[in-house]
């Protein structure tokens, strides 16, 4: 079965609809980290999206704040993160902020490695989205934000659950 099969046999009702989605969604990911791990040199997918987070901050941010950012724990941004340092992308420091966080600093290597190791990668980001028109890239990306808003609301709701589950 491929995913047009999938796609069709739950497109008779809003109900499987959403289900193909959400299962769109989670395969579509699965199958651009597995791309991008075997096509970016010296970086995961995952310790690439953490690097290009950390470098388009307007300030260092925490290992807490890049977690919910990228929607992961503090613990595995602190696993990433020390994978950067030890290649030379990051430097860990106090938070200007907050002494008692740490936050994470680009390098030049990180600098470097944008302009120059990374540019035949954003080729690619180009070809993964060239099958669209702009109106389509402006109505995903809306749809994409909304999307967004739904997960905030799960977390939401999630966080009230256990908040008044330890009452």
């Amino acid at each position: 079965m491929d995913l047009n099969t999938l796609a069709a046999r739950f497109s008779d009702t809003r109900e499987n609809r959403q289900k193909a989605i959400f299962s769109t969604l989670f395969i579509a990911g699965n199958r651009l980290q597995t791309l991008f791990d075997k096509t970016i040199p010296e970086l995961s997918l995952k310790q690439f999206m953490l690097l290009s987070v950390a470098r388009q901050s307007e300030e260092p941010l925490t290992f807490t704040q890049l977690g919910e950012l990228l929607g992961c724990s503090r613990q595995n941004i602190k696993k990433l993160a020390d994978a950067l340092v030890k290649k030379g992308f990051i430097a860990i420091r106090r938070s200007p902020a907050d002494a008692r966080a740490v936050s994470i600093c680009p390098t030049e290597k990180a600098e470097n490695y944008f302009l120059n190791d990374f540019s035949p990668y954003q080729e690619d980001l180009k070809r993964l989205f060239e099958v669209y028109t702009d109106q389509e890239i402006e109505a995903l990306f809306t749809l994409l934000s909304k999307l967004c808003a739904g997960i905030d609301h799960l977390e939401g709701e999630a966080a009230a659950n256990e908040n008044s589950g330890n009452l």
